[in-house]
């Protein structure tokens, strides 16, 4: 009888589970390598895998998230995934005429019209907005109460974030009736679209400010919603501290000299000129050195606003061009002591001389300052009254008018286009909680504290805005600025006798 042969006991496997541990680790790293490669294509508001403005270079933004896919995690999220699941509101359109009566808009609102001209006649054209394109940071679509944007540079700081969170705080203002529009945005300081270059073909850009010499449209900046980077709070909120701590010394008791304090080293020739002038006997001037970085280190203790209202005049210079502290300045209800301006903001055209403010020179620039500081000591009624005309004109300039503005120049250039805003593309939508979804803790906080809710009446009202009350406006405003030179002149001229 053979011996019988009994099959060996098969020994497990291991190839199968190596195998799935080998599809599972592949299929994370192709996943991992799809998000961050997903992301890297991705532009977003808070300047990711966008390179500085090439015409006002700084160093690139850096982000602190731990890890790429943190990173490209956050992106996908905030970019792709937040809007389409948000909470959304019911927009109606207003009937503005239940709506309560609404008050006329500000003088100053007829630049608007005057803004637009370039454009009247022609109207805007895609092509316009592709060549414009060259010389923006981002486009802005509002497409059927949606806001859409193609960014291209990174802005300086949080500019861009807040410039969009103050468009969608429009849209929240005013829901349902804000126009679908298609237009580009630069976010830096300086004007770009020059008059002369560009005759044949006015590009329309919008922009912080503008100069006679330039079509750029100037719009709100950035601030009126906060300045985290400086520690600005939003607008209002600025405004009442700021007209709160001018009230701590009556006009008697200020200090009778001019006050400046800011940073000189932003390429301002007005700035560096007018550190020769800090001699408070010679020149009556006080002129102070701003270190923003030890400023952020001390808490920002000795930069607040509110603070720097103890002195009868305070000075306005233009930095690398126009400047935010303007608004800030004649806030204080101080006799706001104003050089030269070369750029104008879309509400310092409102501002008259003598009437809200003192025109000084920006050739003749110590002296200047020191007959505007020896009037108003003869004069102390008149440069009080002045002052508090300032204060009462920024008062007047609250984030209702704010938005207003906004309102009324993007329905007067919605008239302008001559083709449908339809978003590109690559370009995202951009709400409220995606805006949120980018932001560090300090922007969210100033963010959040700056939110617009539905207006219960309609804007203030636009009257027809006819370029001939600009102009003799303008004339008007260089003969007040000439009489003020003709009194420097016969003063100086008296001294040397």
């Amino acid at each position: 009888m053979g011996v019988s042969s009994r099959p060996h006991p098969r020994r497990p496997s291991n190839l199968l589970p190596s195998l799935v541990a080998l599809s599972l680790f592949s299929l994370s790293v192709l996943l991992l390598y799809k998000v961050d490669d997903y992301a890297s294509r991705t532009k977003t508001v808070a300047g990711h895998n966008l390179d500085p403005t090439p015409w006002h270079l700084f160093p690139p933004k850096t982000f602190d998230e731990e890890t790429r896919y943190a990173r490209a995690s956050k992106i996908i999220q905030c970019s792709y995934l937040t809007c389409p699941y948000a909470a959304t509101e019911s927009i109606q359109r207003r009937d503005q005429s239940r709506s309560r009566s609404a008050r006329a808009c500000p003088e100053f609102f007829a630049w608007i019209r005057r803004d637009l001209q370039p454009w009247v006649r022609t109207g805007i054209s895609s092509a316009h907005l592709m060549e414009a394109k060259r010389f923006a940071a981002f486009r802005v679509v509002i497409f059927e109460g949606k806001l859409y944007v193609d960014f291209y540079y990174a802005c300086v700081q949080s500019r861009a974030m807040f410039t969009i969170w103050g468009l969608l705080q429009l849209l929240r203002r005013y829901p349902g009736m804000v126009p679908d529009v298609d237009l580009m945005f630069d976010c830096m300081d300086k004007p770009s679209i020059n008059r002369t270059q560009h005759a044949s073909m006015p590009l329309p850009l919008f922009r912080y400010c503008t100069t006679p010499e330039h079509f750029d449209i100037p719009f709100p900046d950035w601030s009126f919603w906060g300045w985290p980077e400086t520690n600005l709070k939003p607008w209002e909120e600025e405004f009442r501290d700021i007209k709160k701590g001018s009230q701590a010394l009556s006009w008697s008791k200020k200090f009778p000299r001019a006050y400046w304090k800011g940073n000189p080293d932003v390429d301002s020739p007005v700035r560096t000129e007018l550190l020769k002038c800090n001699h408070s006997r010679r020149w009556k001037a006080q002129v102070m050195r701003q270190d923003w970085a030890e400023e952020a280190r001390a808490g920002y203790e000795q930069s607040k606003l509110s603070n720097q209202c103890n002195h009868r005049y305070k000075i306005y210079a233009e930095g690398y061009a126009w400047s935010v502290s303007l608004k800030y300045i004649i806030s204080c209800g101080s006799l706001a002591l104003i050089i030269s301006p070369k750029y104008e903001d879309f509400f310092s055209r409102g501002l008259f001389p003598l009437r809200n403010y003192w025109p000084i020179s920006s050739t003749n620039l110590c002296p200047s300052i020191k007959y505007a500081v020896n009037w108003g000591n003869a004069n102390p009624s008149e440069a009080e009254a002045i002052g508090k005309r300032g204060q009462d004109f920024m008062e007047d300039l609250s984030m209702d008018r704010v938005y207003d503005y906004m309102y009324h120049l993007i329905m007067e250039y919605s008239k302008l286009l001559r083709f449908k805003p339809i978003p590109s593309p690559s370009a995202r939508e951009v709400c409220a909680e995606s805006l949120l979804c980018f932001a560090n803790p300090k922007q969210r906080q100033f963010l959040e504290r700056s939110t617009a809710f539905a207006s219960e009446g309609a804007p203030c009202t636009f009257e027809a805005a006819h370029g001939i009350a600009v102009t003799n406006w303008v004339k008007q405003k260089e003969k007040a600025i000439q009489d003020v030179r003709k009194k420097e002149m016969l003063s100086t001229e008296a001294q040397s006798d």
